[in-house]
């Protein structure tokens, strides 16, 4: 749900998704692509790109974050290599 806000409504998406910078960078990025938009409209998809890319990188980051306090808490799975 998370990835369609973010490809139709950028910073909002991103603002949900706990990236506040990101947002007001996005909003910058919107403005430039609106004025050279017109002259190259493939520039209008570059903010949808943004925050899709800024919420998965920071939902990876999440999960990357849950197997290491795991790995932490319980030790490492069987059989793994010291």
């Amino acid at each position: 749900m998370i990835y369609i806000l973010a490809a139709l409504l950028p910073p909002i998406g991103l603002l949900l998704n706990g990236q506040p910078f990101s947002a007001i960078l996005n909003l910058v990025v919107i403005v430039i692509c609106v004025i050279f938009g017109l002259i190259f409209p493939i520039l209008f998809l570059v903010p949808s790109a943004h925050a899709l890319i800024a919420v998965h990188m920071k939902r990876e980051d999440r999960r990357h974050r849950e197997v290491v306090d795991a790995i932490r808490q319980h030790g490492p799975p069987p059989g793994y290599p010291r």
